[in-house]
């Protein structure tokens, strides 16, 4: 089969692979529908030092299931599923308690220990499928619209949402967004959802920040910086209770430490590139202000979000302006680090 592989910083190749196949009874084959490039995957495009053998790519997938081991019963051949970005078994005590990204048994999506391949492919080996995927009652043929909007449940959305959630939001929130990728724009939507009253976006890619004003944004900060900073503390009178970030760099989060209320929440969902950030008597501990955030448990969310998403009231795919044949992925990573693209689709 076909799948995508990052030999190194910018070297994105589609090659030939090994089909996959049952190794657990625990496992699921996955017939790739749609696939995507994440925001996330864009880091070690950037840095990844040169590897002989490649590093498989890609966790947002959904499909079809082709197989099923002899222990699974929560799916069978011919269901359509979402794949959560993070494997989980379903039982364990962090899985039972809503945070399937420290399921003991589980991992991720390209992990060695784990054995799982990357969703950029043709098909995908599914360890503990009874925990990890979702069945939807849709066909693969379903409309494009709908396809998209399911994948968003994988990883985008449901990661907007675990920052709205861990933020706080509620019924008159005022709310900060920092960054205008899938995952920040997919914040001002949940955001939105949860009743907040004002949303702030700070972005600065015209296209992409209209569609955040259509998602539910009420404010747009276009500067940087210190800049920006005066321009949310002014427009929050003193400072936003609440701030979502959602870039992952270090100085997003020093805009948002800026940016953030006494008293305040800073939840953060952008992937850290940085060690070591500000979080003493002058940042963080001082003013009193809540650190919260992580690696999404989108798992947990899915039953929630589904039924907004099948009936076509929320479409959170609208983030996607882009689709690639799997052959042509390359040419989505160039797109997406151009800011020619917001989030690339991926169609096996």
């Amino acid at each position: 089969m076909r799948a995508t592989y990052l030999y190194g910083a910018g070297d994105v190749r589609v090659i030939d692979v090994p089909d996959p196949r049952i190794e657990q009874p625990g496992d699921a084959l996955v017939r790739v529908v749609r696939a995507c490039v994440c925001g996330s995957d864009l880091h070690p495009y950037h840095s990844m030092a040169h590897t002989h053998d490649g590093a498989s790519m890609g966790h947002e997938f959904i499909g079809v299931v082709d197989e099923v081991g002899a222990e699974v019963t929560a799916v069978r051949p011919g269901d359509f599923v979402i794949a959560p970005f993070a494997v989980s078994c379903g039982v364990c005590e962090f899985c039972r308690a809503g945070l399937q990204t420290s399921c003991v048994r589980g991992g991720f999506w390209n992990d060695a220990g784990l054995g799982t391949a990357g969703g950029q492919a043709e098909a995908v080996r599914v360890p503990l499928a009874d925990g990890t995927l979702v069945p939807v009652p849709v066909d693969e043929h379903a409309d494009e619209a709908l396809l998209a909007a399911l994948l968003t449940l994988s990883d985008v959305y449901g990661t907007g949402w675990h920052a709205a959630v861990r933020g706080g939001v509620t019924p008159g929130s005022t709310v900060t967004v920092i960054g205008d990728g899938a995952v920040g724009l997919l914040a001002v939507l949940s955001a939105r959802q949860l009743g907040a009253e004002r949303i702030v976006l700070m972005g600065r890619h015209t296209a992409r920040t209209d569609l955040g004003r259509e998602f539910g944004a009420t404010d747009v900060v276009a500067e940087r910086g210190d800049a920006g900073i005066a321009a949310v503390r002014e427009l929050t009178t003193g400072g936003s209770p609440i701030v979502l970030e959602a870039v992952g760099h270090l100085p997003a989060y020093e805009q948002a430490v800026g940016i953030v209320r006494p008293g305040g929440v800073l939840s953060r969902v952008g992937v850290p590139q940085y060690e070591a950030a500000p979080i003493g008597f002058g940042s963080l501990f001082g003013p009193n202000i809540t650190l919260t955030g992580g690696p999404a448990p989108v798992r947990a969310y899915l039953e929630q979000l589904l039924p907004a998403v099948l009936a076509g009231t929320v479409r959170p795919g609208r983030v996607f302006d882009r689709t690639v044949a799997l052959d042509d992925t390359a040419k989505g990573y160039a797109a997406m680090d151009d800011r020619a693209a917001l989030k690339v689709m991926v169609r096996p």
